[in-house]
């Protein structure tokens, strides 16, 4: 379905969401498998499940709203939509939509002159749980919500419906005709999720209705009770496709860094999780175990194999504190956290971890409305110093992931139409981003700069200090899991001020420092970069990735400051307001790129109050040929010529060089054991109606 506002708010979690492999200048063809990652299913027949029994899934928060096309609508009233209401169309594990037989028979453009037309033709058995057929008037009803006329209803967006002419029964029975004022290429986004017309109908039910609890669904399961902490759904008794596995599905908010004490405890089946309880869960299997007692390797448990600490919170931490209290502790405190550790192994041995590249990636951002990166020259120096594959292979190789850099901002590799398009920029290159930086007047003065850059002196003639505890544990964690998080950013391994991130006096705000590498200066002033970063969990997530560009950007003469903040304010004060040199956030990336891209790209617009419209291209970085190609791909309703149009949009993106994609974030699932058709999904839609325990 298409980026609501809510799900581009993601972009702050920048570690939370999954790359598929990239070939370099190559595109995927439309068939064939998915790639290597793009899912990890537990997969089994529907015959081989229990036909009952409630799973409990992690979400991050209890959703404020079930309606997906409300402002506060998140990821987790998204998967409940998925669950209870219609969807036209789902998206396969290459991000390919593919047609819902349960609720559409066929959809096909029947006119393209003078107008397109759209004839769905619906599945005869498909009615609302309140036993009402599913029609045109809900078609009709949401169309009017959404398209844009009417402010009453507040929508997150309009894209698409705004493109419609009317939506009108069908000449047959069970059909709807939607005719399009202007061409659409991505009419298939539509529809999706379908709300009936009682919570479309009215502006007031649109905003209200759905805050608490949804009365009528049309999905395999159907909403029973909505509380502050969880959602739970009971199979609906009107469905007409395959009964539901599960008698209940609930949906529990569990923030991530409580998750493996909840697994432990018992209170989920089903959580994406951090990388270090991903490990500890890895490490449970017989095959790990069996690998480290034949290496004679011991751990404060007494078990083999048992994983390595991190400097985390949560479990992990306490894990930690139990091998320090085993070297000093008396006999009876050591056999306690012997033991209490042992029964913590032993409830997450009764998980396995599912791990794929999930349909998102994290890019460096870099603020080109003023300052230095005003100037595309220095974008494009910047962009030459950033080593994409380094940044790749320090995320995702440790998770055992696919570590190719992401070569695409509007495809994920795998999906139809994929390229790298990162040669419009030109491979790392510290000579060529030298000269550019050179032809925009910011020259290195001196012999200093080449001490500097040798790592024997700063440019002030002073020697250059170690490496901080950060940066060796750094300089490790390309090829050790326990420096990263579990969802895509590398996480640091020391302490703020050992990272160069402590607050200066007086001034806790800023929190980072000057760079006494930085060499580069125009008209005696030396080239800084405002650097920020979140200050909570995400950030720490981005922390090492931080770090290392910052590394990377040293050895061509720009200084970086790390500024941290918190991360309440990082989207609203910083990212929206362009506050900030460069930034790391993320996008969800969608197979839709021609609709749910063309905002983050757009050129950014003068408003009549002087103010700069940049609907989501929070970089303002945009150009007037990257807008027509999105429009003209919008309107060209043949899909591979489309395609084509996305694709030269991408690399007049990548030449613009405001966004550098560096990688898509690993998807990392904890599924107790006998969970079927459930795990890493990546790009596909869940079957919810498939998912459940085996006999």
């Amino acid at each position: 379905m298409p980026i609501t506002r809510s799900r581009r708010a993601m972009l702050l979690a920048a570690g939370v969401m999954l790359p598929l492999p990239v070939l370099t200048g190559c595109s995927s063809e439309d068939d064939g498998p998915p790639p290597r990652a793009a899912w990890d299913i537990a997969s089994a027949p529907r015959s081989g499940t229990a036909g009952t029994g409630t799973l409990r899934w992690a979400l991050d928060a209890a959703p404020t709203t079930l309606n997906a096309f409300q402002k506060t609508a998140d990821t987790g009233t998204q998967r409940i939509a998925g669950a209870v209401l219609p969807s036209l169309y789902t998206l396969d594990a290459r991000g390919r939509p593919q047609r819902n037989g349960d609720y559409l028979a066929s959809a096909d453009v029947t006119s393209t002159d003078p107008k397109q037309v759209v004839v769905f033709k619906l599945n005869p058995k498909a009615v609302w749980s309140d036993g009402r057929p599913i029609g045109a008037e809900d078609f009709q009803a949401q169309w009017k919500a959404l398209r844009g006329t009417d402010d009453k209803y507040g929508t997150a967006r309009n894209a698409g419906y705004d493109r419609i002419a009317k939506v009108e029964p069908g000449d047959k029975e069970h059909e709807v005709k939607v005719t399009f004022a202007k061409p659409y290429t991505d009419w298939r986004s539509l529809f999706t999720p379908l709300y009936p017309k009682s919570v479309m109908g009215n502006p007031a039910v649109f905003t209200a209705a759905a805050n608490k609890g949804l009365a009528v669904g049309a999905g395999p399961f159907m909403v029973r009770e909505v509380t502050d902490s969880e959602v739970t759904l009971v199979r609906n008794p009107r469905w007409w496709g395959d009964r539901a596995r599960l008698s209940r599905l609930v949906f529990q908010a569990v923030p991530a860094e409580k998750r493996a004490e909840a697994l432990i405890a018992g209170r989920l089946d089903l959580a994406e999780v951090d990388r270090t309880t991903a490990r500890r869960i890895q490490a449970t299997a017989p095959d790990k175990q069996a690998a480290g007692a034949k290496r004679g390797s011991s751990s404060a448990s007494g078990k083999a194999g048992a994983p390595e600490a991190s400097t985390g919170t949560g479990a992990a931490g306490e894990e930690a504190g139990a091998r320090a209290g085993a070297t000093g502790d008396t006999d009876k405190d050591r056999s306690r956290t012997q033991t209490r550790t042992r029964t913590r192994t032993r409830a997450l041995s009764r998980f396995t971890l599912r791990k794929a590249l999930d349909p998102g990636y994290t890019q460096l951002a870099l603020n080109g409305t003023k300052g230095p990166l005003a100037d595309e020259r220095v974008r494009r120096a910047v962009a030459r110093a950033i080593d994409r594959k380094a940044l790749a292979k320090l995320v995702l190789k440790p998770v055992g992931l696919p570590s190719e850099p992401l070569g695409n901002h509007l495809l994920m590799a795998g999906q139809p139409g994929y390229k790298d398009h990162s040669g419009a920029l030109g491979d790392p290159d510290t000579n060529a981003a030298q000269s550019l930086l050179a032809d925009a007047g910011w020259r290195a003065g001196g012999t200093g700069r080449q001490k500097a850059l040798d790592g024997k002196t700063d440019d002030r003639g002073g020697r250059q200090s170690a490496p901080t505890a950060t940066e060796s544990a750094t300089n490790e964690s390309s090829t050790s899991p326990a420096t990263e998080s579990a969802s895509g950013a590398a996480s640091p391994t020391a302490s703020a001020s050992a990272s160069g991130a402590a607050p200066a006096a007086g001034d806790a705000g800023r929190s980072g420092r000057l760079r006494e590498t930085a060499v580069v200066r125009k008209k005696g002033r030396p080239l800084v970069l405002r650097f920020v970063l979140p200050d909570d969990q995400t950030g720490a997530r981005l922390g090492t990735v931080g770090e290392r560009i910052a590394r990377m950007l040293e050895k061509i003469g720009v200084r970086t400051e790390i500024t941290k903040v918190s991360g309440e304010s990082y989207f609203r004060d910083h990212i929206a307001t362009g506050d900030y040199d460069l930034a790391l956030y993320s996008w969800p990336a969608s197979a839709y790129p021609a609709t749910d891209a063309r905002p983050i790209y757009a050129k950014p617009q003068p408003a009549a109050d002087g103010s700069l419209v940049v609907e989501q291209n929070y970089t303002r970085v945009g150009t007037d040929q990257i807008d027509q190609l999105f429009d003209q791909a919008l309107s060209e309703l043949d899909g591979g010529a489309s395609r084509s149009l996305v694709s030269r949009a991408d690399a007049r993106i990548w030449a613009a060089a405001g966004s550098i994609p560096l990688y898509q974030r690993p998807q990392l699932v904890a599924m107790r054991k006998g969970l079927v058709n459930a795990g890493a999904f990546g790009f596909a839609t869940p079957r919810y109606q498939d998912i459940g325990f085996r006999r």
